[in-house]
């Protein structure tokens, strides 16, 4: 069976991926509570003679097996839905289909990655004899909250993997195009939250107190400097301060003043960096105010970058032109979202792909987490052709 006959197979799954798709969407669910959607994924491969196994969680990972030996290839999709409500129209239209669940939808095309890869699941499962090896496609629960990954990975670590994949449907891409390059994809996200402490007192007499809304307000000047003279100039990176609270009164000073927010970077050794530049910053702006800090638990790397390999990168997509030809490859720089891909990456080479669902005639392109948020179904079968390129190549 050549790259045709696979295109072949995948093209007459193409209903059945709408299908899914639309039922993902029609029925989310939020992070780590995905029961019924982990339900209808069992019950398809069971229809498709699949083996799985359940990881801890709502999670699971599909095995399949090929007829001729080779390596060990780890396939990973998304579950988890938002708590936004969702409009009915996209950009310029009706969608195709609505969540029936008030005030929760897929605004990140999970529905699309989960329907990508039960698709995906069934090619391999018709085409076991041109299999090399074995493919593991991982369903991950509560991407969206930052820790359904740990229980697929603990799943997996039974087995040998060699590689990994995975593709994230993308707005900021036309329809019909695929992204898949080697390097830094995706950002490493820092974040923080620090309560600045000082004494409170009255308005009057800022000298009988110690004000702690002076050294936020310094620090929160200070971080972007701290950044700019002390961080590598060729990195790239963000930083953002999303909240600043304090005080409740306008003739007290108040015992605390609280700022949060996030750095992304996308070299691994800078997200450690720059968490230790936040806290020297925030510690000794404080201390020079006699006031003191307190760091949020949650003030951490909380995800490294996602840094594609080389090798995975290039055969996958000279795998996919050989089957789609070479107009599907499009260009595009860096993104700036975080992804939990980074922590499947940090143990296996492997690369995520942006593919993109952007169609301005259909309406679909409004931003990820966005009320309006669509996906153009007719770019999913790419999608699919990309996974298959992986495991086939």
């Amino acid at each position: 069976m050549n790259d045709p006959d696979i295109l072949k197979l995948a093209k007459e799954q193409e209903e059945y991926l709408i299908k899914m798709r639309r039922y993902f969407h029609m029925n989310p669910e939020l992070s780590n509570k995905e029961f019924e959607t982990r339900k209808t994924i069992i019950s398809e491969l069971e229809k498709m003679g699949v083996e799985y196994r359940l990881a801890a969680g709502t999670g699971l990972v599909a095995i399949i097996k090929g007829e001729k030996p080779g390596k060990h290839h780890l396939l990973r999709c998304d579950m988890d839905a938002l708590p936004v409500k969702e409009d009915t129209d996209n950009l310029i239209q009706p969608k195709a289909c609505v969540s029936q669940k008030p005030g929760v939808c897929h605004a990140c095309g999970h529905d699309a990655h989960m329907a990508m890869m039960l698709t995906t699941i069934k090619v391999l499962s018709q085409a076991r004899e041109q299999l090399k090896g074995t493919v593991y496609c991982c369903f991950e629960e509560g991407e969206e909250a930052l820790d359904g990954y740990q229980h697929v990975l603990e799943l997996v670590s039974e087995y040998p993997i060699d590689d990994c994949f995975a593709l994230h449907v993308y707005n900021d891409m036309p329809a019909g195009k695929i992204n898949l390059v080697s390097g830094p994809r995706m950002a490493g996200a820092v974040c923080f939250g620090v309560h600045v402490i000082g004494k409170s007192g009255h308005g009057s007499r800022p000298d009988l107190a110690k004000n702690p809304v002076i050294p936020a307000s310094h620090i929160v000047c200070e971080l972007d400097s701290a950044l700019q003279n002390q961080m590598n100039a060729e990195e790239t990176l963000t930083l953002s301060i999303c909240v600043q609270k304090a005080g409740e009164i306008w003739n007290a000073i108040p015992d605390e003043a609280f700022f949060s927010g996030t750095s992304r970077y996308f070299s691994r050794p800078a997200g450690e960096k720059v968490l230790a530049l936040i806290k020297k910053t925030c510690t000794n702006v404080a201390d020079v105010h006699g006031c003191r800090v307190e760091f949020e638990p949650y003030t951490k790397v909380l995800m490294e970058p996602v840094i594609n390999d080389q090798e995975v990168a290039e055969e996958t997509a000279q795998k996919l032109t050989q089957m789609c030809g070479p107009q599907v490859l499009g260009e595009h720089g860096l993104w700036f979202a975080s992804e939990t891909f980074c922590k499947y990456l940090n143990k296996y080479p492997g690369a995520l792909g942006f593919l993109g669902i952007a169609n301005p005639d259909l309406g679909s392109g409004a931003a990820h987490h966005n009320s309006r948020f669509d996906v153009d179904e007719s770019a999913l079968l790419l999608g699919v052709c990309a996974e298959l390129s992986f495991a086939y190549r």
